[in-house]
């Protein structure tokens, strides 16, 4: 066992020892007793939940490696090492046993922090300090005031406000139990202030010893680099061209033939898709991304890798999770015909009965005049105010620079627009989806047939292959339902299924499974399981699913995809 890792379980043991001793009174009651008069515990070592949760802060970040978190360990731990040796020179301390112990622990704790200081590395942001602070002076302010007006509401005593605001106070940043000769107040009262103490330490910790926030977006030397790689390696992924994403930050190869592209969010550097460029080149770029991950102090993940960039990844240290399938059309081989596609060529022939039309045009072939309306419209059709989109979507609309991506406009007999679709390139002959909206007045179905229509007229303008949404879990849902399926397997398709009420799951695996397209794996990359439920997170927020720090824009109204089903 490293260093760090001794001092690391070292804090994880004693924090569930003081979890344990606050819910177990026995045992809090022993510790106390032997951390009084003549006797010490070890480094940390109290019975208490406040206690427990310190520790228990203090091990994360330094499971983390963070720097400042281990200058703080070795102060504390340094300092109470230096007082307990001082006191073993009396020897009333010296003759309890328990005394031996808690010194040659704390020695032990502090000895692995001195010799793995090299494995602390990771480093915060500029700011903590000042922030910490400030979050410190002003929670402490607010918090007091808060418990001096609930002391004043419920204690008794000749005590005057400034007198109550002052044990308030005082119990807020009190290790000891305080009272006030002239002030009587209720237990759960006491109770609720030091409550309130822990959460204004963890979130004055949290300020200390956040890790950086984010990075510089991409520069315009940088997308043009990376339109460049597309222009030579663009057909490798349907995702690449949402690599352009103008609040991504971008890893460069020494060579600068491959790039990774991410988002660093609450603490996770989330890269979407493969690598851009060589295939030779990847590693290149990959472990500068990892270096500059645990630099900072972020853990490394990835999100709808496909099956060779997992593998990639997989020799860089990180796992691999499926994480659903992506739906791609080929063109030669979709018909309508036969008796599979009787429904969907049902539903399109209604659909073209009724009067629609399909516009199929590149984005720079768009009057500006014609393109605003249309930006007009989308923000009109957007099911809710909330954007959405990350890894599938580029952000934006109608920008200059993306002339090459493909709109479809329907409109109804009487020519008035009633949805559109947006596809960015994907190589030189294919297509992947990005935006996809429709007017919630309209007929159900429009969706298939526009998707019908440019798949019956991609050979007219070059298009092979087209990239169509991403279906979660896909394969719980077919393997799920056939017949000998196992329990564990049903159980798993069912729960799917029962929150799919809520997020489309299942919706949107069959909405495209009616386009009988091929299914190509993608992939969920990570260092530690423990980390999963941060990556899940910050990757919430990056789809838009959870609400979060907007980045700036570079242009004023950014739009992205927001998968739904039709019909």
């Amino acid at each position: 066992m490293g260093y760090a890792r001794f001092a690391v379980w070292y804090l994880r043991v004693v924090a569930f020892v003081n979890f344990l001793s606050a819910v177990w009174v026995s045992l809090g009651q022993d510790v106390r007793r032997h951390n009084q008069q003549d006797l010490f515990t070890p480094y940390l070592l109290t019975a208490g939940f406040a206690s427990g949760v310190f520790t228990a802060f203090l091990a994360i970040t330094m499971r983390r490696r963070k720097r400042a978190a281990w200058i703080l360990n070795l102060a504390l731990s340094g300092a109470f090492l230096a007082l307990l040796a001082f006191a073993m020179a009396f020897p009333e301390i010296r003759r309890h046993p328990q005394n031996w112990v808690s010194l040659g622990l704390t020695a032990a704790f502090t000895g692995a922090l001195v010799l793995g200081r090299r494995e602390f590395y990771a480093k915060g942001d500029r700011t903590n300090p000042r922030l910490a602070v400030c979050v410190g002076a002003g929670g402490l302010l607010v918090t007091s005031l808060l418990a001096a007006l609930l002391v004043t509401a419920t204690g008794d005593g000749p005590a005057g406000f400034t007198e109550r605001w002052r044990y308030a106070a005082l119990r807020l940043v009190s290790i000891t139990d305080f009272h006030s000769p002239a002030l009587t107040t209720p237990t759960w009262v006491d109770v609720t202030i030091n409550v309130l103490s822990t959460a204004l330490l963890l979130v004055v910790l949290y300020a200390a010893f956040r890790s950086r926030r984010a990075v510089d977006p991409l520069t315009d030397d940088d997308e043009r680099r990376l339109r460049e790689l597309l222009d030579r390696h663009g057909e490798r992924d349907s995702l690449g061209y949402f690599a352009l994403r103008r609040e991504k930050s971008v890893m460069w190869s020494p060579s600068g033939k491959a790039a990774v592209a991410y988002r660093v969010l609450g603490g996770v550097s989330l890269a979407s898709g493969d690598p851009l460029g060589d295939p030779e080149a990847w590693p290149g770029a990959i472990g500068p991304w990892l270096a500059e991950a645990r630099a900072h102090g972020w853990i490394p993940a990835v999100m709808g890798a496909g099956e060779e960039a997992g593998t990639v990844y997989a020799r860089h240290g990180l796992d691999a999770l499926e994480l659903g399938d992506e739906a791609v059309v080929d063109v030669a081989g979709f018909t309508l015909e036969g008796r599979a596609m009787r429904t969907v060529r049902q539903a399109h022939n209604r659909v073209r009965r009724a009067g629609y039309t399909v516009r199929v045009r590149r984005h720079e072939d768009i009057p500006a005049d014609e393109m605003a309306q249309l930006l007009r419209r989308a923000d009109e059709w957007r099911d809710g105010a909330g954007e959405r989109g990350f890894s599938m979507a580029l952000g934006r609309l109608g920008d200059g620079a993306d002339g090459r991506c493909l709109m479809l406009e329907c409109a109804d007999a009487s020519g008035e627009p009633r949805a559109l679709l947006s596809f960015v390139p994907w190589g030189p002959n294919g297509l992947s989806l990005d935006l996809m909206r429709r007017d919630r007045d309209c007929d159900n179905g429009l969706i298939e047939f526009m998707v019908i229509d440019l798949l019956h007229r991609a050979r007219e303008i070059g298009i092979t292959q087209v990239s169509l949404n991403f279906a979660v879990f896909r394969s719980v849902f077919e393997r799920g339902g056939r017949l000998g399926a196992g329990p564990v397997l049903r159980l798993w398709r069912a729960l799917l299924s029962f929150f799919s009420r809520w997020w489309q799951i299942e919706s949107l695996y069959r909405a495209n499974a009616k386009y009988r397209p091929v299914w190509e794996p993608r992939f969920l990359l990570f260092e530690k399981s423990a980390d999963l439920p941060r990556i899940g997170l910050a990757s919430a927020r990056a789809e838009g699913f959870l609400g979060g720090p907007a980045p700036a824009a570079r242009l004023p109204a950014p739009h992205r995809t927001h998968l739904e089903t039709t019909g």
